[in-house]
């Protein structure tokens, strides 16, 4: 498991957005784990804003493309949890909370 190709597979993944609120969900904090097996094989845990979030299969979607487009990645899952749940005021970077009124 290498950090280099995790952070790569990260700012791969802050390309997508989420359409509701115009942020990467990265900075949102919405990726809990990217893990990175045999070199190839790509693991990324992540949350959604709300369980009822409608746009959750198109974040996923989104997030899955973005990390089967790098060349050495093979296979992607992404793992959706709610634990523990998002809140902004803990899990986004200091911007985000700038952004959304929380700072």
């Amino acid at each position: 498991m290498s950090t280099l190709q995790e952070d790569v597979v990260r700012e791969s993944i802050r390309t997508v957005v989420d359409p509701e609120l115009g942020i990467n969900i990265v900075d949102l904090g919405l990726i809990y784990g990217i893990k990175v097996e045999d070199n190839s094989d790509v693991v990324v845990q992540m949350t959604l804003t709300s369980p009822a979030c409608p746009v959750g299969a198109v974040i996923q979607a989104q997030a899955h493309q973005a990390v089967k487009k790098l060349p050495w990645v093979k296979e992607v899952k992404i793992d959706l949890v709610w634990s523990p749940r998002w809140d902004p005021r803990t899990m986004s970077s200091e911007e985000v909370q700038m952004e959304l009124g929380i700072l």
